[in-house]
């Protein structure tokens, strides 16, 4: 616990770490006080794409947590900056919540149902058979694939949900045509959470509750993985994988502890 302590950088997940739905996790206050008190640096980098920064930042505030807008980094922004120097000035057919169209609008791509350069999907409310058949039409017709991030489920208050990669796999079969994945556990997304921090590798951990994105993610970007049962993995479900976390705890509360 004390290797963990000394570290400079620290990358958090969100849903499962430092809160479930409307619900903050026991220990997150004093995890966070920690951190200013000990002036670490730290990110919470998530994979969901639903919510701008500010809205996550509003969220937390809701919650009795005061965190600047800066510390928050979504994989919708991840996609935007991802696909914006892949074809600027390109255009898109869009599957998600106002995070994901907010984010691709800064970054100068377009709206387009007609002849889209690349679908995007994001998680969404509003996915339906609608959104599908046109998605695969497109596809069809030669635009790119690109999923947000790989989640299949995610942590709710009413227990395990569909994500992203769920709602992409009626795209990918029907066409035949498989996307690519930008959030986590893709080294793009965790280089630019490094360079926001501004640490190396070797000075950072990457807290997250699912091993098939986060602590992949950081065994794989040469962070020191930290696993939390507080989400979605549960000890049983560890034992499936071929890596492991460096370290195992309840909760982000036990570092403060």
């Amino acid at each position: 616990m004390e290797q963990l302590r000394a570290k400079k950088g620290f990358i958090c997940d969100m849903d499962g770490v430092i809160y479930h739905g409307n619900r903050l996790l026991p220990g997150v206050k004093e995890f966070v006080e920690w951190l200013y008190k000990n002036d670490k640096k730290f990110l919470f980098l998530t994979n969901a794409s639903s919510k701008t920064p500010r809205e996550l930042q509003l969220k937390l505030k809701r919650m009795g947590l005061e965190i600047d807008e800066s510390h928050f980094y979504t994989s919708a922004l991840a996609t935007a900056k991802f696909v914006s120097r892949q074809m600027p000035g390109c255009s898109a057919y869009i599957i998600g919540d106002p995070g994901l169209f907010n984010a691709l609008h800064d970054a100068g791509i377009t709206f387009n149902d007609v002849d889209p350069d690349y679908v995007i999907v994001g998680e969404t409310n509003n996915y339906n058979y609608d959104c599908i058949c046109r998605a695969v039409h497109h596809v069809l017709n030669g635009a790119k694939l690109i999923g947000t991030n790989t989640d299949m489920t995610g942590p709710s208050e009413n227990g395990i949900i569909p994500a992203c990669r769920a709602l992409v796999a009626p795209i990918e079969k029907t066409t035949g045509k498989i996307a690519y994945y930008v959030g986590k556990p893709n080294p793009l997304m965790m280089r630019t959470g490094l360079r926001l921090l501004g640490v190396h590798s070797e000075e950072a951990c990457m807290i997250g509750d699912r091993m098939d994105t986060d602590i992949v993610a950081g065994v794989e970007s040469g962070l020191d993985p930290i696993l939390v049962l507080s989400g979605v993995t549960t000890p049983e479900i560890m034992q499936q994988y071929p890596y492991r976390p460096r370290l195992i705890l309840n909760g982000v509360g036990d570092i403060a502890e």
